[in-house]
């Protein structure tokens, strides 16, 4: 499993420095790359997501999918309990700001394409487990970081998103068993193709667009960095030992949890009124420090999920 990762992530940093290169260089505008990015969130992902639940019924997928939901909140609640205690908000105005980014992962972004790689359709069918349950804590406790308030009107909005509507519907044509006609499944299979080099092509937009000098000389973002991409990832990984969790789930889980800040840090920043620009100093590094970071988990975690 190490190696498949180590592989696969050589292949994603190949194509983040491509992608970093060209918006240097103005190939991609800002504009661009928001293009790039919705494209991304509202076709190739709901696309991906919808594929691969067109597989024939098993109880035993079934089963696997609500212990991924199991794993996935224990997994969001084990980094909350983390950022609750080892980032004060004392004489740190961003406290709320690191906390969120040190509990919610980019497993829509890098999480899919990961995944796929290295555990196939079964492996992002339970990754929507995780990404359902990143929305519901995203609009609830993110939330209540960002606002210090929480509506039901909010929580319907991140129920929307497009990723949640998305496996909403791949779920219910999974339990009716609706195939898809083929030539319409075949062309959705080359849209969700292109999952892997957008996603990583809008990181290493993002990436571009962040002042690296400053990024690397800030000690406290390193603080955050080795919460989200180290601590987080391995207490999580001992949970999944103890709760003798399968494989397939076990590692979907892990490479969700030990995935870089997600992108929704830096949108609901700027929605909010926060300070964006710091939110986004911690997915640039979260997301290049990630390339080398979910190796490493990955390789500790295989002495314990077997």
């Amino acid at each position: 499993m190490f190696l498949l990762i180590f592989n696969q992530l050589l292949k994603m940093l190949i194509i983040l420095i491509l992608a970093f290169i060209c918006y240097k260089m103005k190939v991609v505008s800002q504009e661009g790359n928001k293009s790039v990015s919705n494209l991304l969130l509202m076709v190739v992902n709901p696309c991906l997501i919808i594929t691969v639940y067109q597989t024939d019924y098993d109880a035993r997928l079934v089963k696997g999918l609500l212990i991924a939901f199991a794993a996935a909140c224990m997994s969001h609640i084990i980094g909350i309990i983390i950022a609750r205690f080892l980032i004060p908000a004392k004489n740190n105005p961003e406290y709320s700001l690191d906390r969120f980014g040190a509990v919610y992962s980019n497993c829509g972004f890098i999480g899919i394409p990961l995944i796929y790689s290295v555990l196939g359709n079964e492996g992002v069918f339970y990754l929507t487990a995780y990404m359902t349950v990143f929305n519901l804590f995203t609009w609830t406790h993110g939330l209540s970081l960002l606002e210090n308030k929480f509506t039901l009107k909010q929580l319907k909005e991140g129920l929307l998103s497009p990723m949640i509507i998305a496996t909403f519907i791949a779920v219910i044509l999974f339990f009716i068993q609706f195939k898809i006609p083929a030539t319409v499944l075949d062309s959705m299979n080359y849209i969700a193709d292109m999952n892997t080099p957008l996603a990583m092509m809008v990181a290493g937009f993002s990436v571009a667009q962040a002042d690296l000098k400053k990024i690397f000389t800030t000690f406290h973002l390193y603080w955050v960095s080795l919460l989200k991409l180290i601590a987080m990832p391995l207490m999580v990984a001992v949970f999944l030992f103890a709760a003798g969790i399968s494989h397939d789930i076990a590692y979907t889980t892990l490479i969700a949890a030990a995935c870089p800040t997600a992108t929704t840090t830096t949108m609901m920043a700027i929605r909010y009124n926060r300070n964006y620009t710091y939110s986004s100093e911690i997915f640039a590094l979260t997301t290049v420090l990630s390339m080398v970071t979910i190796p490493f988990v990955t390789f500790v975690a295989g002495f314990l999920i077997k």
